[in-house]
């Protein structure tokens, strides 16, 4: 009987806490967002293994000697991965819609006005008693406006790290809910008219501005917002491998291995930190609430610039386009596309949106830059 005990107690069922199985049904449902409903898979699956992994008992795969424990303190807290990761989004960019009309430049821009709303609304959540954010809190949570997780998950690690599974989360849930949080704001700030508007076509993009362009991009940071660099130039570095026509396997690699080696080990990595004691908490709750709100004003006042602008052009802005300034990248481009052609089955957005789109992921670098310059 003995013996028995002793091998009972050797196994992870007797010491499981329920914080341990919520965690693990949270995991579980990341899995399914992932598997069934292809939300974000390439993230939100090794993530949500991860969260399964590390809330094991006795296995140890988040504590000192641990294979996460590694992942994490490797890649992730040294900010390693989500530059890497930065590198092979810049590979597989392609910069021209907005060198063909860099006016859009103004919606990436307007659609980083939810990283700092959502700044001061951290800020204001201090004065319930279940919250404490400090300013660096505050910043780290507020760049999911921005709706890019590796960006998310750099300045998480630099201010927050403590918090960096929830932003995660939060991040790349919403990036994920794109189809279904964008289209009712985009069709209740505008007309059925103006969704109709159709876009002239953009010029053709010479192959030496486009080689020019992530050259120009990274010495006006390097001057104006140093801070931003790493982000910036890891971008900037992918993309010259992919215009520049003469080193085709660095960015075929940057494009395929590279970054997808690195996504797994990403993922894995801000799995692990979905523990229980970090992840159950009030500030969690928190987080993803100041997540939602986020990405909903960025989105807002993407489409607001955008009918802004249409007013003062000479030529047509379709309104819808100023949803894409959030950096979900190519998913919000698409959306936008998919709402233009259910109001005009001839209006084709997807190139235009692609604008707002890219200049979106600038955007939320330089917003994390001078989150980073400010409080870090």
């Amino acid at each position: 009987m003995e013996k028995l005990l002793i091998l009972w107690d050797s196994t992870s069922i007797p010491h499981f806490e329920v914080g341990q199985i919520v965690m693990m049904l949270v995991g579980f449902g990341l899995l399914y967002l992932a598997i069934v409903r292809k939300f974000e898979p390439l993230l939100l699956l090794p993530i949500g293994f991860g969260a399964l992994l590390t809330n094991i008992p006795l296995a140890g795969f988040s504590e000192a000697g641990g294979l996460l424990h590694y992942i994490y303190y490797i890649g992730v807290d040294t900010g390693v991965f989500p530059l890497l990761i930065f590198m092979g989004v810049g590979a597989m960019t392609d910069f021209s819609a907005l060198i063909a009309n860099p006016r859009m430049l103004l919606l990436g821009a307007a659609a980083q006005f939810g990283i700092f709303a959502t700044l001061f609304g951290a800020i204001l959540l201090n004065g319930l008693p279940w919250f404490e954010f400090t300013m660096q809190d505050a910043s780290a949570i507020a760049i999911i406006g921005g709706a890019d997780g590796p960006t998310a998950i750099f300045l998480a690690s630099k201010l927050a790290p403590e918090l960096l599974g929830a932003i995660a989360v939060a991040a790349y849930s919403y990036m994920a809910l794109v189809p279904i949080i964008q289209p009712p704001i985009m069709k209740a700030l505008t007309t059925p008219e103006e969704r109709k508007l159709p876009m002239a076509q953009l010029r053709v993009v010479s192959k030496k501005e486009k080689i020019l362009f992530p050259l120009a991009v990274l010495v006006l940071t390097l001057i104006f917002l140093p801070a931003a660099t790493p982000l910036v130039g890891m971008f900037c570095f992918g993309n010259l491998l992919k215009e520049c026509g003469v080193v085709d396997r660095l960015s075929y690699t940057a494009q395929n291995e590279l970054i997808n080696i690195v996504t797994i080990f990403l993922g894995l990595g801000v799995g692990s930190k979905l523990s229980a004691d970090k992840f159950l908490t009030a500030e969690t709750l928190g987080i993803l609430a100041l997540g939602a709100v986020a990405f909903s004003i960025g989105t807002a006042t993407g489409v607001l610039m955008a009918k802004l602008m249409n007013k003062f052009s000479k030529d047509n802005i379709n309104p819808l386009i100023g949803a894409a300034g959030v950096s979900a990248v190519p998913m919000a481009a698409r959306v936008v596309n998919k709402v233009g052609l259910e109001s005009n089955p001839h209006n084709f957005l997807l190139m235009h949106a692609m604008g707002p789109n890219v200049a979106g992921v600038l955007g939320s670098a330089v917003a994390a830059g001078i989150l980073l310059a400010l409080v870090g």
